[in-house]
């Protein structure tokens, strides 16, 4: 049996027309041979009657301390209103078709109510239907635990969902419908010639996905790669072919070598923190003191510098205030630069090969860019300046690397 995933945000289910060409992408796979099994997420975002953050907000008008658990129950809503939607939009075309939440799914999850994480996945249910040749529709986002309670997967949720399928179902690809055409080399809302990606490794994707991509959960691209499943990031509206994501040494698809930069990404709204620790004696650890407190406080913290006499770190915007309180009561004199963003340049190519950092500080100098800080692993170089200055560097880098040509 050819199974193929196929997903589709709520962007794509809103309206009658856009189900209907939900419907036709979905038909075509059948006539194509495939057996598909479509994973859907809830129709339309925040305003919107059916939307998760529309339901999440009207029950926390009545009471903003809503156990997770129950959280859980009516956040896995709108997945089951947008499966069974598409189940009538299928049958009254003439195609059988049968609606399964996560948890009839099999996916079966951890305790973590609202950000769950999946244990394991027994699609035996779907085999099942698929034998009887009707299209089987997945609710996103949900599973549920070993003794039946319903839970989510956090934002995101239905990629991950679509991934755990396609793993489990060893499917030829997984298809990400959205309301793009596939992964950008910029938000195109910043680079006018942004350009879609025919091709992107694994590797690629998920770090523009943590450095502030948002056409597809990182998590999900993680899940696929464990077994080589490709994924290609479609747009619902047309038949471009979009982005197939894929390992570099597939041997269905040639990577292009001599790409060096693939993307350019951004986080914005943090804040950096420098804080000497020379006053401090070695014996007490200060770097340490600092991390622990800002971990049991609970402050995600990233872009880590540290020296032997200064640590350097950025937090969110919204957090800033809390941790640099958390450090002056512990005696140290944090220096404090907010509205700052995290401009990465990501590209596999970048392996091995020198005068990249060169490269990117050309640029942004030659723009008159301050930088910040800087780091840089194997596939990416991340660059901190003042939010003011964001969209003039990815402009910059994006040029610099020619990557709209």
């Amino acid at each position: 049996m050819k199974y193929l995933v196929q997903k589709f945000g709520g962007t794509s289910l809103v309206t009658p027309e856009l189900r209907e060409q939900v419907a036709r992408k979905i038909i075509a796979a059948k006539d194509e041979g495939y057996a598909p099994v479509v994973v859907v997420s809830a129709m339309g975002r925040q305003g919107d009657p059916y939307a998760t953050d529309t339901l999440v907000k009207f029950v926390e008008g009545i009471n903003s301390s809503i156990s997770p658990e129950a959280l859980d129950n009516l956040m896995a809503c709108g997945e089951i209103i947008s499966g069974v939607t598409m189940v009538a939009t299928l049958e009254g075309q003439g195609h059988k078709a049968v609606f399964l939440t996560g948890g009839q799914a099999g996916i079966i999850t951890d305790n973590g109510h609202t950000d769950a994480h999946i244990v394991k996945v027994d699609p035996k249910l779907i085999h099942q239907y698929v034998s009887e040749r009707v299209i089987v529709i997945v609710a996103g986002f949900q599973g549920q635990t070993e003794n039946g309670m319903i839970t989510t997967l956090g934002r995101g949720g239905s990629d991950t969902t679509a991934a755990a399928l396609g793993v489990a179902l060893n499917a030829e690809a997984i298809d990400i419908y959205t309301d793009v055409d596939g992964i950008k080399t910029a938000d195109p809302r910043i680079v006018e010639n942004a350009r879609t990606l025919d091709e992107i490794t694994y590797n690629e994707i998920c770090q523009l996905a943590h450095e502030g991509a948002k056409v597809i959960h990182p998590r999900a691209v993680e899940i696929a790669m464990q077994k080589n499943i490709p994924i290609r990031v479609k747009c619902t509206f047309s038949d471009a072919p979009g982005t197939l994501v894929t390992a570099s040494y597939d041997k269905r698809v040639e990577i292009k070598r001599d790409r060096i930069i693939s993307g350019i990404t951004h986080i914005p709204n943090v804040t950096q923190i420098e804080i000497t620790t020379s006053e401090f004696p070695s014996s007490e650890y200060p770097q340490l003191k600092i991390f622990k407190a800002m971990a049991n406080a609970g402050i995600s913290v990233d872009f880590i510098n540290i020296h032997p006499d200064v640590v350097i770190y950025t937090v969110k915007d919204d957090i800033a205030g809390r941790a640099v309180g958390l450090l002056e009561d512990m005696g140290f004199a944090p220096i404090v630069t907010p509205k700052c963003a995290k401009v990465s340049a990501v590209g596999a190519g970048m392996a091995g090969v020198p005068g990249v950092m060169a490269s990117i500080i050309e640029a942004l100098v030659a723009e008159d860019i301050g930088i910040l800080q800087t780091a840089d692993s194997h596939s990416t170089i991340w660059c901190l300046v003042k939010q003011d200055d964001m969209e003039k560097a990815i402009r910059a880098l994006h040029n610099y690397f020619a990557l709209g040509e």
